[in-house]
C-alpha cells in the first residue's frame, strides 16, 4: 500500500502552482501584452541597437485591429522570417499612396504605391539598416501583433510612446 508523505505533497503542490503561474504568465503575455526585449539597428535612434526593454500592448490591437495610426510603433511577425517578431513604424494605411523609398536606396524616390485594403506600409527609423516594406512591400494587417506602449529600460530613457503622429493631408 502506498502512503502519502506530507512533505512530498507540499512539494508537489508547489510545483503545480509554479507550472500554473508559468501558464498564466504565458497566456497573459501572448494575449494581453507584457515586456519584450528589442535589439537591432533598424529602429535607431528611437530604440537603441544594444537592446531595450519595452512594453508590448497586444489586447487593444486584437479588439480593434483597424485602429492603427500613422507613426505608431508596432510589433509584427516578419514577412521574411515568420519565426521572428520585428518592430517597425506604421507609415501608411490602406488606401494611402506612399513613396516606396524616399531615400532612393532601394527604389527610385519617384516610385509610389497604393496600399491595398487589409495592408499597411511599415519602415524602420534607420532606413540604411532596416529591412521593411521597401523590401517586402505592403504588409498584411494579419501579421501585426500589437503596439509598443513604452520603453521601460534603461530607466534613464523611460518613454511612453504616443499614438499622435504628424503628417500632411492632401
Amino acid at each position: 500500500m502506498f502512503v502519502f508523505n506530507s512533505q512530498f505533497c507540499e512539494k508537489y503542490i508547489d510545483a503545480i502552482q509554479l507550472i500554473n503561474f508559468g501558464f498564466a504568465f504565458h497566456l497573459f503575455k501572448e494575449n494581453v501584452g507584457g515586456p519584450c526585449f528589442m535589439a537591432g539597428p533598424s529602429m535607431l535612434p528611437t530604440l537603441d541597437n544594444s537592446g531595450e526593454l519595452v512594453i508590448e500592448s497586444i489586447l487593444p490591437h486584437r479588439l480593434f485591429p483597424n485602429h492603427l495610426g500613422r507613426g505608431e510603433l508596432i510589433t509584427l511577425i516578419s514577412p521574411i522570417n515568420p519565426s521572428r517578431i520585428i518592430c517597425k513604424r506604421v507609415i501608411g494605411l490602406p488606401g494611402d499612396v506612399v513613396c516606396v523609398d524616399p531615400t532612393g536606396l532601394k527604389a527610385p524616390s519617384t516610385e509610389h504605391v497604393v496600399i491595398p485594403k487589409g495592408h499597411i506600409w511599415v519602415a524602420g527609423d534607420n532606413a540604411a539598416w532596416s529591412t521593411d516594406s521597401r523590401d517586402y512591400g505592403p504588409v498584411s494587417m494579419a501579421l501585426v501583433r500589437g503596439r509598443i506602449a513604452a520603453r521601460i529600460y534603461p530607466f534613464n530613457r523611460f518613454t511612453v510612446f504616443s499614438r499622435d503622429a504628424t503628417y500632411i493631408e492632401q
